[in-house]
């Protein structure tokens, strides 16, 4: 009888540790970026619609972007947005890793036939 108290109680522990361990989304993220030689911002926002995650992007000169198929799996964070810049829509793919209250990964996008991708980096901003 001990064994299997002891057996549920280990169980249960893990099971605490693990709802600990989630990654948490939700927040104002800054993000910094460099393409070329120039320095660049966004800022990221995630809020919950339920049991969902939703998303918007903004950038000095455009706000308020409706990121699409913003999914977060293992503590990675995958969505697109659409970049409107001098004219021209720009998709972008980001998938960046969470880690606390900072955010790191990639941007990838292709504009005139030409593709790129970018390393991105932020933190969440402190309510």
């Amino acid at each position: 009888m001990k064994a299997i108290i002891s057996a549920a109680l280990v169980l249960g522990l893990c099971g605490l540790v693990r709802a600990e361990d989630k990654v948490d989304p939700v927040g104002t993220w800054k993000c910094e970026y460099t393409i070329g030689d120039q320095k660049r911002t966004a800022e990221l926002t995630i809020t919950k619609d339920g049991d969902k995650v939703v998303g918007t992007m903004n950038w000095p000169d455009q706000k308020d972007v409706k990121v699409k198929e913003l999914k977060l799996k293992d503590g990675e964070l995958t969505f697109s947005a659409v970049r409107k810049f001098m004219g021209n829509e720009i998709p972008i793919d980001y998938k960046l890793k969470i880690d606390g209250d900072k955010i790191k990964g990639k941007a990838a996008s292709e504009f005139g036939g030409n593709k790129q991708e970018f390393d991105i980096e932020g933190k969440r901003e402190k309510k």
